[in-house]
């Protein structure tokens, strides 16, 4: 009886705690005039997280695509894998410097609406998946190209610090990936063209020992 008494007790201390740093946090009175990013321009940057979000499902399913019994080709797997989660990483970036310009505050419901379900789930061989990345890249390099646009030729406000930011952390980035993924699909398009359906085992093989980066 004593336990259960002292279980009701500590309950209704933890209730009364909670009422209380509820009504603590509706007392707060932070001055926002801090938060000044145009709106064109935070929806633009909003847009991008999920632009980077739907890049990464789709290499999630490349990988898995190449990861099955019947593929088998664990080197190209792997690198759609990491392609995966860098893609993730540049939506949870985007996410922080929306939280650092107090842009994510109040309301999250609305941050990510789009259905993110892959476009493209299997694929003839390497070379049309490695083609399908280079497109995709191509066209997130263009969604960050307008974020800049937006934000920088904003009449009320000129975002200098988002579009440089975008500019030194995205999209040398981008170009070096897109120059990257080219370089691959000439390789194994040259390995196919002498060698068959080996080219591209053995391309497969040279992924997987980091002989092509």
């Amino acid at each position: 009886m004593k336990s259960v008494s002292l279980f009701v007790f500590l309950a209704c201390i933890a209730g009364l705690y909670a009422i209380q740093l509820k009504c603590a946090h509706q007392e707060l009175d932070i001055p926002n005039e801090w938060i000044d990013m145009h709106n064109d321009c935070v929806n633009k940057m909003r847009g991008q997280v999920e632009e980077e979000l739907k890049a990464s499902m789709q290499y999630m399913a490349m990988g898995a695509h190449f990861s099955k019994d019947t593929i088998n080709r664990p080197g190209f797997a792997e690198l759609f894998f990491d392609a995966a989660s860098e893609e993730r990483e540049h939506a949870i970036k985007l996410i922080h410097y929306l939280l650092m310009r107090g842009e994510l505050t109040s309301n999250l419901s609305e941050l990510i609406q789009r259905n993110l379900v892959p476009s493209v789930t299997t694929w003839g061989n390497g070379v049309s998946a490695l083609k399908q990345a280079l497109q995709l890249e191509a066209s997130v390099t263009r969604k960050i190209r307008d974020v800049t646009k937006v934000c920088e030729e904003a009449e009320s406000f000129n975002d200098y610090h988002l579009v440089d930011y975008l500019a030194g952390d995205f999209l040398g980035e981008q170009y070096h990936g897109q120059r990257d993924l080219a370089g691959k699909v000439s390789d194994l398009q040259k390995m196919m063209a002498e060698h068959g359906a080996l080219g591209e085992w053995l391309f497969d093989k040279k992924l997987q020992n980091k002989a092509i980066v």
